[in-house]
């Protein structure tokens, strides 16, 4: 897999746990739960930015749709048509009502080339049906259907300004829109198709196809996307950009990316199941906006069908697992959970508690950290785990003061506290002049650079508990007491401060010097007899002329490890184990 693939598929889901309630499911007339997916916005977590002008194109070449309709998205996200084109018009274009021109590659307020005026002559008459106002438009060369606050216009013509439209048409009425308004061109040229305004609760739908094909993929932005398309002006400005799609459809756009698209299926599933919960849970986070979820690491990462390589997007096996879970869900109690994933934690996850201050105790104990013994199995495969950074005392405070802390001193030392899982859950940073600075777990990856808040800094954690021997194979022994070595738990006996005897067997447990708590000849879950190492916890202070971070995992350490998932999968367990194992206690069940 690329490396923009990892750094998308590893990105923190969300900076904090706190979220907007979740939003009414929006269903339309088919039952269909239907999600608004913001594609171009204002909105930071939003890559393209609001548009002048935004384009689609049908994927008409494979078979997925041919020319479009217009109106508008009800309530209920049902498709309301106002107008349609032929069959034959396979690209057109959304443009602001401003004065624009087309200079080959876009249109733009201050572009060359073809212009689209924002002046009109308007037709007398009033229409009662897209098929008379299209009648009376077919009659003028430039003429066109257009929707004036919940009326239709027939308008011709796409002037610069008022002087050159009665120029054209003398004694013309002289027409615009408002602030709000919205053009359908052919792409390419100033032949309007469709004007639409209905003022600042106005919003554009288009609906792909024309024949009724079974689906369409849409080209927008240089990616294909199924369902349908919302324009509208936030506060009379530019274009926001909006994919209204079927959950479905959209989960098949977030598991590909948010995990390998040839991953193992159980693990694929598994990511389908959080990211429906995801979006179930998240509906109307950025209504503000216009829509439901982002397209990037904010919400989750989504780019529908994908592009015009074979190897990118959906595939066969991504795709078999949406399906065969569709309608699964991640409940607690009854309720749908609140799930976190990146794309490993290199050998524990975090308690949410100490991440981000999430009550863990009584409302969101699934979001407990665990022990995680199976990613490592794929070490060999993630290279993003382990890995290391090393910076001088200088380049530490540089890096640090990238943030606006210790402006005007330099790190004398850091001190690391340690979870009882062996992540760093505080940095203190000491400094020259004295003073110092408290770091929160959520703000280390940030401040420091680094991918996860699982390392050593020079090699001084705060020191290991030693894996506690399983049950030893023929020929080999078991360590007590640090000198004496034997071959069998049998015949072993403990005595206990008060003098007791009792034969060593059944759930026989170790405890370390620094106080963890480890069954005897516990091994991996699946039977393997190698036990898992159990960081300390506790704190250390680091100085020196160098600072080498050493650590595993990538992103933000709570919930599910992608890689973890892949690695059980791997070894047979399903994906309902999977979820179950990294959210303890939830039951997966359907919306």
């Amino acid at each position: 897999m690329g490396k923009k693939f990892m750094q998308l598929a590893a990105a923190v889901l969300a900076v904090c746990l706190a979220v907007p309630s979740a939003g009414a499911v929006t269903t339309n007339w088919n039952g269909d739960v239907m999600i608004r997916v913001g594609l171009a916005s204002s909105s930071s977590h939003v890559l393209t930015g609001e548009l002048e002008s935004a384009n689609l194109e049908n994927n008409n070449s494979q078979g997925f749709g041919w020319g479009y309709r217009f109106g508008y998205y009800d309530g209920n996200l049902n498709f309301v048509e106002l107008a349609r084109t032929d069959r034959n018009t396979i690209a057109v274009s959304v443009l602001k009502t401003q004065n624009l021109r087309f200079d080959g590659s876009r249109y733009s307020s201050d572009g060359g080339g073809t212009l689209v005026g924002c002046y009109h002559i308007q037709v007398p008459g009033s229409f009662h049906s897209y098929e008379e106002a299209a009648q009376a438009a077919a009659g003028y060369e430039d003429g066109f259907v257009a929707w004036i606050d919940g009326a239709y216009q027939v308008r011709t013509g796409a002037y610069a300004n008022k002087e050159a439209a009665q120029a054209a048409v003398p004694g013309g009425t002289v027409v615009g829109t408002s602030s709000y308004g919205m053009s359908v061109v052919k792409t390419g040229t100033n032949r309007i198709l469709f004007q639409y305004d209905e003022g600042a609760s106005g919003k554009l739908g288009i609906q792909p196809d024309v024949t009724g094909a079974e689906e369409t993929r849409t080209w927008f932005d240089g990616f294909k996307y199924r369902g349908g398309f919302q324009y509208h002006r936030r506060d009379g400005g530019n274009l926001t950009v909006v994919n209204v799609v079927e959950l479905e459809d959209y989960i098949n756009g977030v598991a590909c990316y948010e995990m390998g698209r040839e991953w193992p299926l159980e693990a694929l599933k598994a990511q389908a199941i959080c990211a429906r919960t995801y979006v179930m849970k998240n509906l109307n986070k950025h209504d503000s906006y216009g829509f439901d979820i982002c397209t990037t690491a904010n919400c989750q990462v989504y780019y529908g069908m994908g592009t015009k390589r074979v190897d990118y997007g959906p595939s066969e096996v991504s795709m078999r697992a949406v399906d065969e879970t569709a309608g699964q869900v991640i409940k607690y109690n009854g309720r749908l959970a609140e799930v976190f994933y990146s794309s490993s934690f290199g050998g524990a996850s975090e308690d949410a508690k100490n991440v981000w201050g999430t009550d863990t105790v009584s409302e969101y104990p699934y979001l407990c950290g665990v022990e995680d013994p199976y990613e490592a199995d794929l070490n060999d495969r993630n290279d993003m785990s382990p890995w290391t950074k090393t910076y001088t005392a200088a380049q530490l405070t540089q890096q640090l003061q990238k943030h606006g802390l210790g402006i005007g001193t330099s790190v004398k030392s850091l001190e690391l506290t340690y979870s009882q899982l062996g992540n760093v859950i505080r940095a203190v940073v000491r400094w020259a002049n004295g003073q110092s600075t408290t770091i929160s777990a959520s703000n280390i990856r940030s401040r420091f650079d680094v991918r996860s808040i699982r390392f050593t800094v020079n090699g001084m954690g705060t020191g290991d508990v030693p894996s506690v021997p399983s049950q030893p194979p023929a020929g080999e022994g078991i360590s007590m007491n640090g000198s004496t070595s034997v071959d069998s738990l049998e015949g072993k006996y403990v005595i206990t401060d008060s003098g007791s005897v009792s034969a060593l067997g059944g759930s026989t447990y170790v405890i370390s010097g620094t106080g963890s708590v480890t069954e005897l000849g516990q091994g991996r879950a699946d039977g393997e007899s190698s036990a898992v190492t159990q960081p300390g916890s506790g704190t250390v202070t680091v100085s020196g002329n160098s600072y080498t971070f050493s650590g595993g995992g990538w992103g933000h350490q709570v919930g599910m490890s992608q890689y973890g998932a892949n690695a059980m999968a791997r070894r047979g367990y399903s994906a309902s184990e999977i979820i179950m194992f990294y959210f303890p206690g939830v039951q997966v069940t359907h919306y």
